[in-house]
């Protein structure tokens, strides 16, 4: 149903009508009319605090009461120094530098386009191809969308998108592993089709392999197996190609570590940021680069051939600086490890034996559930009936915000319910969550 108000907000959806937010407090959001919804998904995996946090507010409005922005161009500033330095220092693997940018898609766009500026600057102008995997997601700019894998938001575009960008398979055992097959196995095989296409690309062609470290929108929160991105590292060290990891969803505490790949035991060359980093406070990305390949372009050229206006933002900075801060002083990242145990457990008791949901996945408080037709077959839902793209109306109604998605097999079949609820939620909340999305999701199912 259309707006019958006529507003002239241009919608995501300009045949949806849209609840006025009002407040929101911890982990729940109060629309004007004054229904309360739990927060189960952050939003998009954005709001790890939750809602309301006094020292983010007050670090924020100190920023503004300081100097509300000034152009990078000119200037730098106190926060984003400060919070590059902390950034830095709990990173994996030694330095970092950090570019602070405004989000996820132009912190992934950020990374490729430095990713082949390191690479011209070492002389290797014939690297001109990006990797990437399919049913990824990085970003809805055109560049990070041509290295995204996800065909419902490609299609539209496809014509304009990037010709050089080769798409490997994903790691996604519950869907891929043969029968009889270990992870350990597995993993190598789904890293195997990386190697492939590099070699077919022959020597010296590969710009980058971007991955998310823990996939989130496409999937529904699908972790890798053991094993499978130190292949990866192998794979990208041995051909010249920088490996990126995209944490724009899964890292800042969000599965347990402050990074995602600290439980891989990898280093990648860049790590991307957002959502969590700025726990929707206020709009923040970043590309963290490794110290030794900034040197590259600090000793050649001297400046990386990009920007926007908002980089290095100094509100923006401040808030993330002082989410950092609050991750230490509560312990908020170990919370979140310990609070994920808890939503798996919660989840795995309400939907183990479901008959449609066939899979429980994820890492830390970064939770999916697949959805099926047959939990025998694991077979899915026919496309044409929408089951994931029910759940999302449904679960509001019951009072919960969740993020659903569909196309999880192949980009046209398959349903999933993804959940990223704040760190600082309760055991009765999650009990909460599992109740109302259960009711949402036996509603779907039952819709015609």
């Amino acid at each position: 149903m259309a707006q019958t108000n006529r507003s002239r907000v241009f919608y995501r959806h300009l045949k949806t009508e849209y609840a006025t937010v009002g407040s929101g407090a911890g982990a729940y959001i109060t629309d004007k009319t004054g229904k309360q919804y739990l927060d189960a998904s952050g939003g998009a995996a954005v709001s790890c605090l939750g809602h309301g946090h006094p020292r983010i507010i007050a670090a924020i409005k100190a920023q503004l009461d300081q100097m509300a922005f000034a152009h990078t161009g000119f200037f730098t500033n106190e926060a984003a120094e400060e919070l590059a330095e902390i950034l830095s220092a709990k990173a994996p693997g030694g330095a970092w530098r950090v570019y602070f940018l405004s989000g996820g898609s132009e912190a992934n766009e950020a990374a490729l386009k430095l990713a082949r500026q390191i690479h011209v600057e070492r002389g290797e102008t014939g690297r001109d191809t990006f990797l990437a995997r399919r049913m990824s997601y990085h970003g809805n700019t055109l560049g990070a969308l041509s290295v995204s894998g996800n065909l419902a938001r490609r299609a539209t575009f496809q014509p304009v998108l990037l010709p050089n960008v080769r798409h490997a398979e994903p790691c996604f055992a519950f869907r891929h592993r043969q029968d009889g097959e270990s992870d350990e196995e597995y993993g190598l095989r789904a890293a195997g089709s990386l190697a492939s296409h590099i070699d077919e690309l022959g020597e010296g062609r590969a710009v980058s392999f971007i991955s998310e470290t823990v996939v989130g929108a496409t999937l529904g929160a699908v972790p890798p197996v053991p094993g499978y991105f130190k292949e990866i590292r192998r794979i990208c060290d041995e051909s010249g190609a920088l490996m990126i990891l995209d944490e724009v969803m899964s890292g800042m505490g969000r599965t347990g570590t402050l990074f995602a790949c600290e439980q891989d035991g990898v280093v990648p060359d860049m790590i991307t940021l957002a959502k969590g980093l700025g726990a929707g406070y206020q709009p923040i990305g970043a590309v963290m680069v490794r110290e030794e390949l900034a040197e590259v372009i600090e000793t050649g050229s001297g400046f990386f051939q990009h920007g926007h206006t908002y980089v290095g933002h100094p509100t923006a900075c401040a808030a993330g600086l002082e989410v950092q801060k609050v991750f230490e002083d509560e312990q908020l990242v170990a919370r979140s490890a310990a609070m994920g145990v808890k939503l798996r457990t919660v989840l795995q008791e309400k939907f183990a034996d479901h008959p449609h949901v066939g899979d429980i996945r994820g890492r830390g408080l970064f939770m999916g559930l697949e959805l099926v037709e047959d939990r025998e077959t694991n077979a899915p839902f026919d496309p044409s009936r929408g089951v994931g793209g029910k759940v999302r109306p449904l679960a509001l109604e019951n009072g919960l915000v969740c993020y659903p998605g569909s196309g999880t097999i192949d980009g046209i079949k398959g349903d999933h319910v993804m959940l990223a609820p704040p760190f600082i939620v309760t055991d009765a909340q999650l009990d909460e969550l599992a109740d109302k999305l259960a009711r949402s999701i036996d509603q779907a199912v039952a819709a015609r």
